[in-house]
């Protein structure tokens, strides 16, 4: 997936909002991790006022989030979101796209006789650059619904068909990306903890699969890129600026002392770096109902803005924008159908 320099996001229950490297690419999960947890807490010195002494009342407890199969009426708003809930379809898209690469690899490393690469399971990520509001007061900063995992079927043996045939199971929440955790010298045994097969049948399997990830995603990745750069510009907006200074001051009411919007969110990666994990659900819920209420003011600006936005950029780019409405919604049945996805959605 394309997104423009500087596009927030947050990973479950990592807490680290990062800016995506470039087209299809992004730094190893293991130091990004790393490099999140010291980065957040630096950078919670430097914007943030001192802690609080007490903490945000939590919201009261609610059920966990839940999937939903409803589609969009309109393809677009999927691909090229203006809302903070319409990122829901977003995020299902782009966890569907990540799982066909996993299934296509593992369908692979099964009809070579050898292991797939040890992964993390696969997570909804928010887009903070526009806030799901509702979900974040309910949720916390970071919670979602689990995304059901595909596990590869039976090794196929007759044939050099490796598309396979699946099925789901949930899991609990996780980082988007995995990583491989080694490579063992025998096809289809572990030679230690964390250890795939073969490494050259694995690399060969993992090629497979993200090029199979890359075909999905290059029927809306560049015109989606192309949106999302069209909303950097809001950032500097008159109107949203002005709304974004009533933050601090809503936040210290909350009992939370921070400058700005990247205070808060160094604030909310220290504390969720730092908070045990008993504990971190309470915390990110209390964080998240403080950050919902106190940016609705912002999003009353900038969400009509972005409308009027998208409206102006579908008229602007009519050809490709039948071609997405075309292609897109046909081309997912296909790589669920081969490869036993669902395309699922986060709901409150």
């Amino acid at each position: 997936m394309v997104h423009p320099a500087g596009l927030h996001r947050y990973r479950p229950r990592t807490g680290a909002r990062w800016r995506d490297a470039g087209p299809l690419r992004r730094p190893a999960a293991a130091l990004r991790v790393t490099l999140a947890a010291v980065a957040a807490l630096v950078t919670a010195a430097c914007s943030a006022h001192p802690a609080p002494t007490t903490e945000p009342v939590p919201p009261a407890p609610v059920s966990a989030a839940r999937l939903s199969t409803a589609l969009p009426d309109d393809p677009v708003r999927m691909v090229l979101p203006a809302t903070g809930a319409e990122t829901r379809w977003t995020q299902g898209l782009d966890v569907f796209v990540r799982q066909e690469a996993r299934a296509v690899t593992a369908s692979c490393a099964h009809d070579l006789g050898t292991e797939p690469p040890t992964q993390d399971p696969v997570a909804f990520i928010r887009y903070y650059e526009l806030p799901d509001l509702d979900f974040v007061a309910r949720h916390g900063m970071s919670g979602s619904a689990a995304v059901p995992v595909v596990t590869p079927g039976p090794v196929r043996t007759d044939t050099g068909d490796r598309s396979g045939t699946g099925s789901e199971r949930l899991v609990g929440r996780g980082s988007d990306e995995g990583k491989e955790k080694g490579s063992g010298a025998g096809k289809g045994k572990r030679n230690g903890a964390g250890e795939t097969g073969d490494t050259a049948v694995v690399r060969r399997c993992v090629t497979e699969g993200t090029a199979a990830a890359t075909a999905l995603r290059d029927t809306y990745a560049a015109l989606q890129g192309q949106w999302f750069g069209t909303l950097v510009p809001l950032r500097h907006d008159p109107a949203v600026l002005r709304a974004l200074r009533t933050l601090p001051g809503c936040l210290a009411r909350r009992g939370i002392r921070v400058r700005d919007e990247n205070g808060f969110f160094a604030l909310a990666d220290a504390r969720q770096q730092t908070t045990s994990a008993d504990r971190l659900p309470t915390v990110e819920r209390a964080l998240g109902s403080a950050y919902a209420d106190c940016m609705r003011p912002v999003e009353a600006v900038r969400e009509p803005a972005r409308l009027r936005l998208r409206a102006r950029f579908l008229a602007d780019h009519a050809a490709e924008v039948r071609t997405l409405r075309a292609n897109l919604l046909p081309a997912l049945r296909r790589a669920g159908e081969e490869h036993g996805l669902r395309l699922v959605f986060p709901a409150p």
